[in-house]
C-alpha cells in the first residue's frame, strides 16, 4: 500500500497580512447593506482599522527568517514585506480624505472601500511571489477593481471613457503577460521565476522561447509601470478618474508594479545582455517623453499623469543601477524613492481633490485659482510637495533623486545620471505652474462654492508633508531598516522540485 501523503503545513503570519485586508473588503461591503447610504462614516472607520491590524501583522514579521508557503506560491522575504506595508500605507492614506472628496463629487459610493481594498490585495500578492501564476493573478485582482473604480464617476463622460481605455488596454498588456508565462512555463517547465536559472542556454531554441516570454512579461510590466512606449493610458485615465482614485492608482499600482519587475529582472540575469541595453533606452524614453509633454499641458491631473511616468524612469534608473552592479548599488534606494514617491503623490492629489465643488472635479489651472485663500494650509504643504517632486532639499524627493544618481555613476550608468538631471530642471517648469495657479487671486469656477478643507482632508495633508520632511531628515536610519534583510530560513536552502536551485 502507497503511504499516505503529509499534509503541507501552512505558515499562517505569511499570508496573515493578505487575509486581513481581503477579510476588511468583504466586512466593508456588507457593513454597506446595514447602514444607511447617506453616511460613509462607519465604513471608513471599518477599513482603516482592518488595514491598521494588516500593517500591524506585517510589521511582526520583520526579522524573521524567509520562507514560503501555500506551495510555494506566497514568499515572505524583506522585499516583500516592505512593499507591502508601502500598499497598506497608501490605501489608509487614500482612505483619510476620500470621503469629503466624493461628496463634494456627488458620488459618495461605498462601493469605492471593499474595492479599493482588495486592489491593494492585488498589489500584495504581487509583491510578496516569485510564482507567475500569483504573479499574474495578483495583477488582475489589483487592475480589475482600478477598472471599476476609474469609472466611479457616472455622471462624466471622461471617467466612463478613462475606464474603458484603461480596460481595454488592461486586458492587452494582461494577453502579453500571459503569453510570456506560457513561454517561460515552456522553456523551464515551472511557474517559479528562479527556474529560470536552471534553463540550458546554450541551445537556440531554449534561448528563444526564454527571450520572447521574457520580452511578453516586461511588455505587460511595464504597461503597469507607465513605462514608455507603454505609458499612452496614463494621462487620459489620471484626467478622468475620481482624483482619490488617481492618488491611489498613482502610487499603489506603480509599488506593486515595480515590485514585480524587481522579481523579473533578478530572476533573468542570464540573460542580462539581452535586456538591459533595451530597458537603458526605455528609460531615457520613459524620462525625457513624459517630462516634455508634460510642459504644454493645462490640467494638472495629466501633469501629475506625465509626472508619474517620468517618476517611473527616475525608479528605472536606480532598478537598473542595482542589477548592473548588485555589490556596489544595493536596492535600498530603489525601495526608499517608492516610500518617498508615494508620500509626496498622494499629498499633492489631497490637495488638488480641495478644487472640487458642486460635482465639479476643479483640476484646471483656472479652477485651483483661490484655492490660496480657502487652503492656506494645504496650499503651504503643496509647495512642500512640489519642492520634493522637484528635488529641492532636504525633502524626501531630493535625497531619492541624488541616492539614484549616485547609484547610476557607481554602477558605470553615467549617461543614465545626465539624463535623470537634465529632466529634473525640466520639471521645474511645469511643477511650479501648478503651485502658481493656486496663488492666482481671481478665483476660478465653483471656488466661491466649494467647502473649507474637512478634518479627512487635513489630517491626509498633515501626514504627507510629515512623511516628505521626516524622510529627508532620517535618510541614514529609513535606509538601514530598508537595507535589512532577515535570516535564510532551512526552507529557503531547499531546492525546487526538479532543479538545482538554492
Amino acid at each position: 500500500m502507497p503511504l499516505p501523503q503529509q499534509i503541507p503545513q501552512i505558515d499562517w503570519p505569511i499570508v496573515m497580512p493578505v487575509i486581513w485586508v481581503t477579510l476588511t473588503g468583504l466586512v466593508a461591503l456588507l457593513a454597506e447593506m446595514v447602514w444607511p447610504k447617506r453616511s460613509n462614516n462607519r465604513i471608513v472607520l471599518i477599513s482603516l482599522v482592518g488595514l491598521f491590524i494588516a500593517a500591524w501583522s506585517v510589521i511582526k514579521q520583520f526579522g524573521l527568517p524567509e520562507g514560503q508557503t501555500f506551495a510555494d506560491f506566497v514568499l515572505r522575504d524583506h522585499l516583500g514585506l516592505v512593499l507591502q506595508l508601502v500598499l497598506i500605507g497608501v490605501c489608509f492614506v487614500t482612505f483619510l480624505f476620500s470621503e469629503s472628496y466624493l461628496r463634494e463629487k456627488r458620488i459618495a459610493y461605498a462601493e469605492f472601500y471593499p474595492l479599493a481594498l482588495w486592489s491593494t490585495v492585488g498589489g500584495m500578492l504581487m509583491v510578496s511571489t516569485t510564482n507567475l501564476l500569483e504573479l499574474f493573478l495578483g495583477l488582475e485582482v489589483l487592475s480589475i477593481a482600478l477598472y471599476c473604480l476609474a469609472g466611479m464617476s457616472r455622471q462624466e463622460s471622461k471617467s466612463e471613457e478613462s475606464a474603458i481605455k484603461y480596460f481595454l488596454l488592461g486586458a492587452f498588456a494582461s494577453a502579453f503577460l500571459l503569453l510570456g508565462i506560457a513561454y517561460l512555463f515552456g522553456a523551464t517547465g515551472s511557474l517559479d521565476l528562479r527556474a529560470l536559472g536552471t534553463v540550458d542556454l546554450s541551445t537556440a531554441h531554449a534561448r528563444t522561447m526564454v527571450t520572447f516570454g521574457l520580452g511578453m512579461i516586461l511588455v505587460g510590466l511595464g504597461f503597469k509601470s507607465a513605462l514608455v512606449p507603454f505609458h499612452q493610458w496614463t494621462p487620459d485615465v489620471y484626467q478622468g478618474a475620481p482624483t482619490n482614485v488617481t492618488a491611489f492608482m498613482a502610487s499603489a499600482s506603480k509599488v506593486a508594479a515595480f515590485g514585480a519587475l524587481i522579481r523579473v529582472l533578478q530572476a533573468a540575469t542570464m540573460l542580462q545582455d539581452v535586456w538591459f541595453p533595451a530597458m537603458v533606452w526605455i528609460c531615457i524614453l520613459t524620462m525625457s517623453v513624459a517630462n516634455l509633454a508634460a510642459l504644454v499641458q493645462k490640467d494638472v491631473k495629466r501633469i501629475l499623469g506625465y509626472s508619474s511616468i517620468a517618476n517611473a524612469g527616475y525608479i528605472l534608473v536606480g532598478l537598473l543601477s542595482h542589477l548592473k552592479d548588485p555589490a556596489k548599488v544595493p536596492l535600498t534606494t530603489v525601495l526608499f524613492y517608492l516610500v518617498a514617491y508615494s508620500a509626496m503623490t498622494l499629498g499633492v492629489f489631497a490637495v488638488i481633490s480641495l478644487a472640487a465643488s458642486g460635482g465639479r472635479e476643479g483640476s484646471r489651472f483656472r479652477e485651483l485659482h483661490g484655492l490660496w485663500k480657502r487652503a492656506p494650509f494645504a496650499v503651504g504643504c503643496l509647495i512642500v510637495f512640489v519642492a520634493s517632486l522637484v528635488g529641492v532639499p532636504p525633502t524626501a524627493g531630493f535625497f531619492g533623486k541624488l541616492l539614484i544618481f549616485n547609484d547610476a555613476l557607481a554602477a558605470g550608468l553615467p549617461l543614465l545620471a545626465v539624463v535623470l538631471a537634465v529632466n529634473s530642471v525640466i520639471s521645474v517648469y511645469y511643477y511650479l505652474g501648478i503651485v502658481q495657479a493656486t496663488f492666482v487671486d481671481e478665483e476660478g469656477a465653483g471656488a466661491n462654492a466649494a467647502a473649507s478643507p474637512s478634518f479627512g482632508s487635513t489630517v491626509t495633508v498633515l501626514v504627507c508633508v510629515t512623511a516628505v520632511i521626516g524622510i529627508g531628515l532620517a535618510v541614514s536610519p529609513l535606509q538601514g531598516w530598508l537595507g535589512q534583510e532577515p535570516a535564510k530560513s532551512v526552507e529557503a536552502s531547499i531546492a525546487l522540485p526538479g532543479s538545482d536551485i538554492k
